[in-house]
């Protein structure tokens, strides 16, 4: 389901945040039990990544399952579409503890903020692009798994 973008918006932060929000909402549409993602290693490219050191690796060494990798993609998401703030509201409700106010710091040199911004954008326009990947990446190893590769596509 890839849908044509105007070259000029290829590389957009919106974009890159509706093609991962799109992959993860398709990844849910298709994982109809998540259980089943239990105990199921991770690609060996992911391994390797992590065997390596890579920086590349978003996932956190403890999390070797396909499992924790669709309930994180999931949870990143629902970031994206409620927002940081959102999310901690809801996780203080579930644990009726006073919130915390977030720490606002201000930029310690006098680096142009246009600069600052791009450099933070650039950032999370890559790793929106890997996040993209590994929510398709999932969606077709789980295809694999349950024996309808190739079904959709």
């Amino acid at each position: 389901m890839q849908m044509s973008e105007p070259l000029s918006q290829k590389n957009a932060l919106f974009t890159a945040m509706n093609r991962f929000i799109g992959a993860v909402n398709n990844m849910d549409e298709t994982v109809m039990v998540p259980s089943l993602l239990r105990d199921v290693p991770l690609d060996q490219e992911i391994e390797m990544q992590k065997l390596t050191n890579d920086p590349g690796s978003y996932l956190r060494d403890v999390e070797a399952d396909m499992y924790s990798y669709y309930s994180q993609l999931k949870s990143i998401r629902n970031n994206i579409e409620w927002g940081v703030m959102r999310a901690e509201e809801q996780r203080r409700k579930a644990k009726d503890t006073p919130m915390q106010e977030p720490e606002r710091t201000e930029p310690e040199n006098n680096m142009d903020l246009e600069q600052l911004l791009q450099f933070h954008l650039k950032g999370l326009h890559g790793v929106l692009s890997k996040l993209t990947s590994q929510a398709n990446n999932l969606t077709n190893r789980y295809k694999q798994e349950i024996g309808i590769a190739g079904w959709g596509q």
